[in-house]
């Protein structure tokens, strides 16, 4: 046996503690006058603007935004059938970056208990650094690993040495066959648990708990074994 080809897969992911949080929450106001709902919609979102830009100006949060007011109405059906008089909404968004997760705790069990305020989710994220230079390295884990398996097969069947000769991310390799959907670096985002009980004046009002992040690579190797 003077060489064989050896196609293979590798795989690898780590688990990564987030960096840094994107909470967004809505601030909506409802009625049937559409000018007292906006009004009142703009009077809940004042003091939560004026507190972000006072928790940014003191570092006490990345960035934040807001989005533009959305205004809309809606005409409910009652239990007979009927329709009710129109029912006028606005509401606006917020996103806030924290990268201290204590001092987001303590702002989201404080906002969540303005009037007005919905809170939805939060993104859990790595700083661009981060999440740069751990897809690199997890693209390398990849290749190893597929140079690994490469190299116990070639020893199985008596050969000592592999040379490559192809590696690409799943589905790019070349083949006389239809490509598979790739499947390159790709994080997975992190989601927050939230728990409000047993909260007192003692620690905020809201519990945050991150999962990990995780980021995984997969590459299809293709080598000659001697």
């Amino acid at each position: 046996m003077s060489e064989v080809v050896i196609t293979v897969r590798g795989e690898h992911e780590e688990r990564i503690t987030p960096e840094r949080a994107v909470a967004h929450l809505t601030i909506r106001a409802e009625g049937p006058e559409r000018g007292a709902v906006v009004e009142r919609m703009a009077a809940l979102s004042e003091p939560v603007r004026d507190d972000l830009a006072a928790r940014k100006s003191a570092g006490g949060l990345i960035e934040w935004t807001s989005q533009r007011v959305s205004v809309w109405s809606e005409r409910p059906w009652n239990n007979e059938g009927k329709r009710l008089a129109p029912v006028h909404y606005a509401s606006v968004d917020f996103s806030v970056t924290f990268a201290d997760f204590a001092a987001l705790s303590w702002w989201a069990g404080d906002v969540a208990e303005r009037d007005g305020v919905q809170f939805g989710w939060i993104d859990w994220q790595l700083t661009p650094e981060t999440r740069s230079a751990t897809e690199r390295a997890i693209a390398a884990g990849a290749v190893g690993v597929a140079v690994a398996r490469a190299t116990a097969y070639a020893g199985a069947i008596g050969l000592s040495s592999v040379t490559p000769l192809e590696i690409a991310d799943l589905g790019l390799l070349t083949r006389g066959e239809a490509h598979e959907s790739a499947a390159a670096p790709r994080m997975l985002m992190a989601k927050a648990s939230f728990d409000t009980d047993g909260a007192d004046g003692g620690g905020p009002a809201v519990q945050l708990q991150p999962e990990d992040i995780v980021i995984s690579a997969a590459v299809e190797a293709r080598f000659v074994a001697r």
